[in-house]
């Protein structure tokens, strides 16, 4: 239930600014971890997960794409996630989520949202993404206008354990 909640809230939240941000700017939100997204004392990883699906959310209504992406029919999968802590999220703490698009390519947005808590780095999520109009990926650039020259080391380095099947 809080993750549906904090989706309808950032969405709501979201909508203010609308389409003030740059496809290749770095978009933040702010949540706090609340006793339904931690075990006994920490952020579980799985509600780490659910904090990025929301920055992504955010993200799309700052760039002016959310609309876009729903008027065309499309909406965006995510088809792997990885999750890197550095060091544990305490319940109640106020995290910060900075969340930009690293990469694009025919098929795939990659994002990498940087979680921190108490002015620190405590978590990354990196993101791969799909945009799908029923079973047909639409690619990125359609939503998202912009080219990229080189794979970024970070999309090289991760890229085997995100790799699907």
């Amino acid at each position: 239930m809080s993750g549906l909640l904090r989706n309808v809230i950032a969405f709501f939240v979201g909508l203010f600014g609308y389409g003030t941000k740059a496809v290749d700017d770095v978009t933040v939100i702010t949540f706090w971890v609340t006793p339904f997204d931690s075990g006994i004392r920490v952020l579980k990883s799985d509600k780490c997960l659910q904090f990025a699906e929301t920055a992504q959310v955010d993200y799309l209504l700052m760039v002016g794409k959310f609309f876009t992406l729903l008027r065309s029919g499309a909406s965006f999968v995510n088809v792997a996630q990885l999750a890197k802590f550095s060091r544990p999220i305490a319940v109640f703490s106020r995290v910060r989520v900075e969340t930009r698009l690293i990469y694009a390519d025919g098929k795939c947005a990659y994002f990498a949202h940087s979680i921190q808590a108490k002015g620190e780095q405590a978590a990354e999520v990196l993101v791969k993404m799909k945009f799908k109009k029923g079973s047909i990926t639409v690619p990125p650039v359609s939503f998202l206008p912009i080219s990229f020259t080189a794979v970024p080391a970070k999309v090289l380095s991760w890229q085997p354990a995100l790799e699907t099947r």
